[in-house]
């Protein structure tokens, strides 16, 4: 490389990913992607330019949202088109090294976390599962859960101060059962998938939804049981009372990587 070139990282996958079968993909800078490889593996890389992508650039272009709308889209473009045709180690957002020899340098140091990584993901996709509650709505039902169980034998004061007491705790009590929903939900998801983790929950500006997110799953699935999994999440829509359900995928395993980006 230039000096005023660095090479963008997309993803990592084993030394048989031939460089003519990514030639025709086309990367951030609308570089053409090609292959680096050492070690045993490739990595799936495009030359671009430092005055758009390199650290100083980036630290202001990552906060252009519009920039990094394009860039993420195709950076995942190309993680797909690359994990379409063999196990890929998805490399985060932004990961830039100087040339290929560091690039090299990268896959010989980490071989063994890659190839780690690489047995785990094999066969293999990720799927999201979102989780909302309404908790005014469970509120509700635990007030009149609460009233039902007070009629007949009470007298109306009594009756009146349970609901109130009711009332008064039902929004504590609403998201106590949501979380114990939750924590359900993501122990059914685990036994229909190989691994799984929960995410933080997403800032409600981004999701655009007032009810609260209670789950933010992902799941690393066998493709050959994708139909067991989004089934198992079809009957959980009706076995969880207060939840509904938001099913994407399936993606690129960015959240079984496993592996971290290293230095420039």
């Amino acid at each position: 490389m230039t000096d005023d070139h660095g090479v963008w990282v997309y993803a990592v996958t084993g030394a048989d990913l031939a460089e003519d079968s990514v030639h025709d993909v086309t990367g951030v800078a609308r570089e053409p992607v090609r292959t680096v490889t050492a070690a045993g593996l490739t990595a799936v890389v495009g030359t671009v330019p430092l005055g758009e992508f390199g650290e100083e650039a980036l630290r202001t272009n990552l906060e252009n949202l519009d920039w990094l709308e394009a860039v993420a889209r195709t950076h995942d473009a190309v993680v797909s088109a690359v994990v379409r045709r063999a196990a890929a180690i998805p490399l985060r957002l932004a990961t830039v090294y100087r040339d290929d020899d560091r690039v090299r340098d990268v896959l010989e140091a980490r071989r063994a976390d890659f190839e780690v990584a690489l047995t785990l993901v094999a066969g293999r996709t990720e799927w999201g599962v979102k989780a909302y509650a309404d908790l005014d709505a469970l509120a509700t039902g635990a007030v009149e859960a609460a009233t039902a169980s007070s009629a007949g034998g009470t007298g109306a004061g009594a009756a009146y101060l349970k609901r109130r007491r009711a009332q008064l705790s039902a929004r504590d009590d609403a998201e106590h059962a949501a979380a114990e929903r939750a924590d359900a939900l993501h122990a059914l998801l685990l036994q229909h998938s190989a691994a799984g983790r929960r995410q933080a929950a997403t800032d409600p500006t981004l999701s655009g939804r007032r009810d609260r997110m209670v789950l933010n799953g992902t799941y690393l699935v066998d493709n050959d049981h994708r139909d067991e999994f989004t089934d198992a999440v079809a009957a959980a829509r009706t076995q969880f009372d207060g939840l509904q359900l938001e099913l994407t995928g399936p993606w690129p395993p960015y959240s079984f990587a496993g592996v971290d980006r290293g230095n420039p």
